[in-house]
């Protein structure tokens, strides 16, 4: 497997996570339908489904941009759970083939001022500097 790691949403994922986890459809004016559903709130939700849920690796990688876009709101709210770090760790790591474009994206390696990036971006740079 070179370098043909998910690098999109593609529509089908999109169907199947609307279908498999009730998430809503997108509407017309919809733009980057990954972070429009996330949510805080729905963190445990999305975890117990990536872990199962019978998932293609198209909406294991969709599934997986949701889950950290919903797990940096939940930290910038102080809502985050302790035990989700570990679980989404986990998670990163053994499908790391999968979420290697969204580890990269998330960990914003080429931003030095800290002041410019996610909430969750701390997390996601120890994760990909266990690749580097």
């Amino acid at each position: 497997m070179a370098d043909k790691y998910p690098k999109y949403v593609t529509q089908t994922a999109m169907k199947g996570l609307i279908q498999k986890i009730d998430l809503p459809a997108p509407d017309e004016f919809s733009q980057d339908w990954e972070y429009e559903v996330s949510d805080a709130a729905r963190v445990s939700e999305f975890l117990y489904a990536y872990e199962n849920v019978e998932l293609t690796t198209d909406e294991k990688f969709a599934l997986m941009i949701i889950i950290i876009s919903s797990f940096d709101d939940a930290i910038l709210e102080g809502s985050a759970e302790n035990n989700w770090s570990n679980l989404i760790r986990h998670h990163l790591l053994q499908d790391h083939r999968i979420h290697k474009h969204t580890i990269l994206y998330w960990a914003m390696l080429d931003e030095e001022d800290m002041s410019n990036v996610y909430a969750v971006t701390p997390f996601m740079r120890e994760i990909a500097h266990l690749f580097n």
